[in-house]
């Protein structure tokens, strides 16, 4: 009764709702916030072995009539915990035994790798790309964040999204647009696209695409690495992500499969496409799908391929992914071939050898699988990086190093490229071609005759000039606003210069010798 003889607020409420009403604001408060709690849902989802732990855990309960004294508890966590460690080791051996023998079962066997395409060479790493991206960078609120490929206008890109810089701006500010670096030029070619994102990389949660993806798209999938994609002038987000696949016995245990990708626009709009919709997508034409870990995963399962146990003894035919050098940077590494976007992975044999024994090539678009196996003796690209030191006997190597060592096809024959940069990641010094059959090293310094090895040409000292002038006439400069030169081109007496501008008119120069 309250003071005024009247029933009090506890006797009027049904005492049922004093439990209900804050359960139903907790899961509201969960479900708003379900996007900081995937990681531990889908970790729990994708371990149904946790059925075994906690099947154990529940035996003293059970032998001792629900006994809850310290005794029956501490064998309960004890029984947990071991069966925990036993099953996890079990699963894990499992997984991977089964994605390699799929993977094995799933993959053509080629005959040889295809022709690198000479219009689109790889020649600037990681690392160095985020230099040139950092260092013309002309917007004081912002940062370069996610480097990853996108292809732009047919071209293979480094891209960046513009995101914003400081805890107060992190707070306050959308990313602002994309930063590309062209993968195919060595002195910088950096391109920006402005224009906020409502849904960005590198933000708060709130104006960020990951937390939009979580709420709008899937939940219980696994998403990978972000890259941006711009198309017709429009900035997206494409995240390529993985979904699991069950397997009861002998543990219960899942593998991941390619699940889709999820598309997100400037105005935060999230897309959830199956394989299938991303291929047939305009937006994401020419653009990898394919999820590079996974691309690893599958290959490197594949040393189970003798059996769980020979990983253990004699690893016989057991294989392992090539450690390669490069900053922040590691296979599979992302090629233009003859025959579309591939991922390509180096692999060894197992142990200290250094043999090329496997190369993989995995259809960027579509996941498909295919194994090279040599037929002759050939190196692998860690060695590859040995032969670059000897032949360069007047570089310090104390200031540069060899990097991202990837495969290149031409004329049937395989060569290691190899990028030496200065150990601050300023630039390309040079490149060297190790053919990986002779362990010949051909260096060239320039993009053009990188092309022109491609191409199976040989690499002139020096850019084609025209016959009829010896020195050029004008020399046309990319300055930054900071001062930096990024590029630089020379017209000579019988060349003209276009320049053309973003509404995509032309004003054409005066010939080089006409001034």
């Amino acid at each position: 009764m309250s003071e005024r003889g009247g029933p009090s607020l506890a006797g009027r409420v049904p005492g049922g709702l004093w439990v209900v009403v804050p359960a139903l604001v907790v899961l509201g408060l969960l479900w708003f916030l379900r996007p900081w709690l995937q990681g531990l849902v889908y970790a729990v989802y994708t371990t149904p072995a946790l059925v075994l732990p906690l099947a154990a855990a529940a035996v003293p309960f059970l032998a001792f009539g629900r006994d809850t004294s310290t005794s029956t508890i501490n064998a309960a966590g004890t029984l947990f915990v071991v069966t925990l460690v036993v099953t996890s080791g079990a699963t894990g051996l499992f997984a991977g035994e089964t994605l390699g023998t799929a993977t094995l079962d799933g993959a053509e066997t080629a005959t040889g790798l295809d022709e690198s395409d000479p219009a689109n060479p790889r020649v600037v790493t990681r690392q160095v790309a985020s230099r040139y991206a950092s260092n013309t960078l002309n917007f004081p609120q912002y940062r370069v964040t996610n480097s990853d490929v996108t292809v732009y206008n047919g071209s293979v890109y480094w891209s960046y999204a513009l995101s914003p810089d400081g805890l107060w701006n992190h707070f306050t500010k959308r990313q602002h647009g994309t930063v590309l670096v062209d993968m195919a030029e060595q002195n910088a070619d950096v391109r920006t696209i402005t224009g906020d994102m409502a849904a960005g990389m590198g933000t708060a949660f709130y104006n960020n695409h990951r937390w939009r993806t979580l709420k709008q798209g899937q939940y219980l999938v696994n998403y990978h690495d972000s890259f941006m994609v711009v198309h017709e002038g429009e900035q997206y987000i494409a995240t390529p992500y993985t979904s699991p696949e069950f397997h009861w016995l002998p543990v219960p245990y899942t593998t991941p499969t390619w699940g889709g990708v999820a598309l997100v626009d400037s105005d935060g709009t999230v897309r959830d496409l199956t394989p299938e919709e991303a291929q047939n997508s305009e937006v994401l034409a020419g653009q990898r799908l394919y999820p590079f870990s996974l691309a690893r995963d599958r290959v490197a399962a594949t040393k189970y391929r003798n059996g769980i146990v020979n990983t253990f003894t004699s690893h016989e035919g057991e294989i392992e992914v090539a450690p390669v050098p490069g900053e922040g940077n590691d296979q599979p590494f992302y090629l233009q071939t003859e025959d579309g976007p591939k991922y390509v992975v180096a692999v060894e044999p197992y142990g200290e050898a250094q043999g090329l024994r496997e190369v993989w090539t995995v259809d960027a678009r579509t996941g498909a699988h295919e194994r090279y196996s040599p037929n002759a003796s050939l190196f692998g690209p860690r060695k590859a990086t040995d032969y670059v030191r000897q032949a360069a006997r007047t570089t310090d190597w104390n200031r540069f190093q060899p990097s991202e060592p990837i495969p290149v096809v031409v004329d049937g024959q395989l060569y290691w490229e190899v990028r030496v940069v200065p150990e601050d990641g300023s630039g390309i010094s040079y490149v060297a071609f190790v053919n990986a059959r002779t362990s010949d090293v051909t260096e060239v310094e320039t993009t053009p005759q990188v092309r022109q090895f491609m191409r199976g040409e040989p690499p002139t000292e020096t850019e084609p000039r025209p016959a009829d002038g010896d020195e050029p006439a004008l020399i046309v400069r990319r300055v930054a606003p900071n001062g930096t030169v990024l590029d630089e081109m020379a017209v000579y007496g019988n060349e003209s210069v276009s320049v053309v501008s973003g509404n995509g008119s032309d004003a054409v120069a005066p010939r080089g010798g006409d001034d």
